[in-house]
């Protein structure tokens, strides 16, 4: 059986949409109440068995480096104040020592690029990606999902899939569907971004991947696609022949944080769900509705 035990996170991205606030810090450090988005992508990966976490950065992405490490001199300072409730926050889900990996991307060329510049590290193995800043709230953490689905149908890419509106096709790379049983729908073509009128269909891919080591091949070839970019969709779809692709219909409610109103829903919804924040948040909201 094909364990999966490596995840990439491709953080490299300038994060425009989010000026002034990403001028200096990284879009996925942008807090989801008091974690910031990249911290629920790290848990959700380790929740699901996951090992290594291979971090695909750019510059200006010191600060994902450093959340990842101790830090020395705050640790020291609670310790003394004996904070030990901010001190555990601080530290306790700290990854083990050697499981967390960066390296640079050096140019902004698409999320395919992100992923291939991480082949060295993930190797011949099958391995998943998860994009922080699309948030996945379920029960049972969405890559986990995934990676259940891959065990039962191991030797093949495995994509998060959702139905969006037929306008929004242009946003998502869609699938065009063979065949849908329960949960899994099995794709005979992919397609980046395409035009409402010729989108196969509305099911559409977010940020969650199960990619076998073949990917890296194709890849290698550099081939670009919609906006310019090395399109990881077109690379999935070039592999038809060799693996067969399959979207999974995942349980839980997916924000877009890369936008501003599904970033504030985020919190919104995060917020309600916390017990001690909850009931402030309730008691303050009907001034703005």
């Amino acid at each position: 059986m094909q364990t999966i035990r490596k995840v990439v996170f491709p953080v490299g991205g300038l994060g425009t949409r989010f000026l002034p606030a990403t001028k200096s810090m990284p879009k996925e450090m942008l807090p989801i109440v008091s974690k910031p988005l990249i911290h629920y992508a790290f848990e959700e990966a380790r929740a699901a068995g996951i090992e290594q976490f291979i971090f695909v950065t750019g510059r200006n992405k010191v600060a994902i480096t450093n959340h990842f490490d101790h830090s020395y001199e705050l640790q020291t300072t609670l310790t003394q104040a004996n904070k030990k409730k901010e001190l555990e926050l601080a530290k306790s889900w700290l990854p083990e020592p050697g499981n967390v990996i960066f390296t640079r991307q050096q140019a902004p060329l698409g999320l395919g690029h992100a992923i291939w510049c991480a082949r060295h590290i993930v190797g011949n193995e099958p391995f998943a990606v998860i994009l922080a800043d699309d948030l996945v709230k379920s029960k049972t953490p969405c890559i986990r999902q995934l990676v259940d689905a891959h065990a039962d149908n191991p030797g093949h890419n495995f994509v998060a899939v959702m139905d969006v509106p037929r306008s929004d096709t242009r946003k998502y790379g869609i699938l065009d569907v063979e065949w849908e049983k329960g949960a899994l729908a099995k794709a005979r073509g992919l397609v980046e971004k395409p035009a409402p009128e010729e989108a196969p269909s509305t099911l559409s891919i977010i940020g969650r991947y199960i990619l076998q080591p073949s990917i890296f091949d194709i890849l290698s070839e550099q081939n670009k696609g919609a906006g310019g970019e090395i399109q990881i969709t077109d690379a999935i779809n070039r592999g038809l022949g060799r693996h067969e692709v399959y979207g999974y219909r995942f349980e839980g409610h997916r924000f877009d944080c890369g936008e501003h109103a599904g970033f504030v829903e985020a919190n919104l919804a995060y917020a309600l769900d916390d017990p001690e924040l909850g009931p402030k948040v309730r008691e303050f909201m009907h001034r703005y509705v």
